[in-house]
């Protein structure tokens, strides 16, 4: 069910790229929409590990720098039948992990040194059980997808403002655009770009803690985890995260400390449903 809400709101975004398109240029704006569709989800399915990886000068371990991280990565990849994805250490105090790769023979997972600092084996055990299922289930590639596709509807938006000032927006007819209808669709679109993003991410976080319990086998070592995550991260900012809030979605927890506006267009689901779901799972009964 989560897979084919994921595909119905994916499909809903592209086309609320081409219709933005379309609607703040005409037949060029459907053109220029459609480029950016594709060039920029070319550069998300091939390089988007990369440049997160880089934005978070991510450093690569091994079992001997990092024994404690590996060996538990490695012995979750074993239970779930994944191969095994390449490790990192982000240099960081906020304690957080991520995962990233456009599949999982090409997937890296990466924690940051707050966190294991702070977090006990089944508690580590439960965070990256949580990164390997985004890898299993490919949402890295997902999120990297939503991400780029609402980025290009925002650098419509933005354009949008230059058509209006230089008189452009006409198709080849001759008529030009509605101009009350491309300052609404300036407003809205990045807004319901926002919100359909918000759900994509929101519904794989949900999927991610269910499968992260199942192949860790301890529901209350992510509950924990997930207590002690929201509690750090309220207190210690993660700058690299500030300057770059499309990629906050990929953490498992989000790492902004937002206000409460920005908080209704979070990408990740309340801490304390997913504690309660997890709990629920522990307990044996259905969340």
């Amino acid at each position: 069910m989560n897979g084919l809400k994921t595909a119905l709101l994916l499909g809903t975004l592209t086309g609320l790229l081409l219709v933005a398109g379309q609607a703040l240029g005409g037949q060029t704006g459907l053109v220029i929409a459609l480029v950016l569709a594709v060039v920029m989800n070319f550069g998300s399915y091939w390089f988007s590990d990369k440049l997160v990886l880089k934005i978070y000068k991510a450093k690569p371990v091994t079992a001997i720098e990092a024994p404690k991280l590996y060996r538990t990565v490695q012995e979750l990849a074993q239970r779930a039948g994944l191969p095994m994805p390449k490790v990192y250490i982000v240099e960081n105090d906020a304690p957080n992990a991520f995962a990233t790769g456009r599949n999982p023979e090409h997937a890296a997972v990466a924690a940051t040194t707050g966190l294991l600092r702070i977090m006990s084996r089944d508690e580590l055990a439960g965070v990256m059980a949580h990164e390997l299922s985004h890898v299993e289930h490919r949402d890295t590639l997902i999120s990297a997808v939503a991400a780029t596709i609402a980025g290009a509807i925002a650098m419509l938006a933005n354009f949008a403002q230059f058509a209006m000032l230089f008189g452009m927006g006409r198709d080849r007819e001759g008529g030009g655009s509605n101009p009350f209808v491309m300052l609404l669709m300036m407003i809205l679109a990045p807004i319901a770009a926002s919100l359909i993003q918000m759900a994509v991410s929101r519904s794989r976080e949900y999927a991610a803690d269910a499968r992260g319990a199942a192949i860790s086998g301890n529901p209350m070592g992510l509950a924990n985890a997930l207590r002690k995550l929201e509690s750090a991260n309220r207190r210690i900012p993660m700058p690299e995260a500030e300057s770059h809030p499309a990629t906050a979605q990929m953490f498992i927890i989000n790492p902004l400390k937002g206000k409460k506006l920005a908080q209704l267009f979070s990408t990740h689901p309340p801490v304390e449903e997913r504690i309660r779901r997890l709990e629920a799972a522990a307990r044996g009964v259905p969340a």
